[in-house]
């Protein structure tokens, strides 16, 4: 009999609080949840309930009080700052809800930009650019500025720089919370092709029920606590 797969996303007891001079404010409490790899998960509940904290978390961005936290393999708790940011550029792809692009650069050179950390060469950096912005559908927008693009564009220029470096787990904070419906549907029809055909493992922050059901389970935050886990019929 085979043994079962490690989830990619092992949480055990999680706990975050933040300390404003003596007062501690607890975010998170006593978390557990496991991901599998490939799974399309939706992070859900009231504002203030603790869902960011989670994604960022689980992506590295900040750091837990108590309890286990691995990640693609690794127990971040006992990752220094600079392995910390190591593992995050190889495993974790940040979508955010306000593109975050350089405005400065164009639609290739922001995609580019994580992959000038990396060993690769000019010619190598340039063929993956360009695989993305054509899974993308930007070919034709890759020397446009981000003010020359729509919403819905610089958002899928954010897309591809997420995902030009492979990573295992794309995260996105609110994804589609900038947009406009057709252009939410897009991303969200993107997401899903990266999820089913591509594999990728991924978590989002949303409060858009729609954009939750093209996930395959939601999980509730209710006051930092996991409220459920619920499967999507889709």
């Amino acid at each position: 009999m085979s043994q079962p797969t490690a989830p990619i996303i092992h949480i055990q007891s999680l706990a975050k609080s933040y300390f404003r001079e003596t007062l501690e404010i607890p975010v998170l409490q006593g978390l557990d949840l496991d991901i599998p790899a490939g799974g399309f998960y939706a992070l859900m509940g009231p504002s203030g309930s603790g869902k960011t904290t989670l994604l960022n978390l689980i992506a590295g961005i900040d750091r837990p009080t108590g309890g286990l936290l691995e990640v693609c393999g690794s127990n971040l708790n006992q990752l220094n700052d600079d392995e910390l940011a190591s593992w995050r550029n190889e495993n974790i792809g940040f979508i955010f809800q306000n593109y975050n692009l350089i405005p400065v650069l164009n639609a290739f050179e922001n995609i580019e930009l994580p992959l000038l950390l990396t060993s690769l060469t000019r010619a190598q950096r340039k063929e993956k650019v360009e695989e993305v912005l054509s899974l993308v559908n930007l070919m034709d927008r890759r020397e446009n500025y981000p003010r020359q693009l729509s919403g819905g564009q610089e958002q899928r220029v954010a897309i591809a720089r997420a995902i030009v470096g492979n990573p295992k787990v794309l995260v996105a904070d609110e994804p589609t919370g900038a947009l406009d419906a057709k252009n939410a549907d897009e991303i969200l029809e993107m997401m899903q092709r990266l999820n089913e055909e591509f594999g990728k493992t991924i978590l989002i922050v949303t409060h858009d029920p729609k954009a939750a059901n093209c996930a395959r389970h939601q999980v509730h935050l209710e006051k930092g606590i996991l409220d459920k886990t619920v499967e999507v019929n889709r």
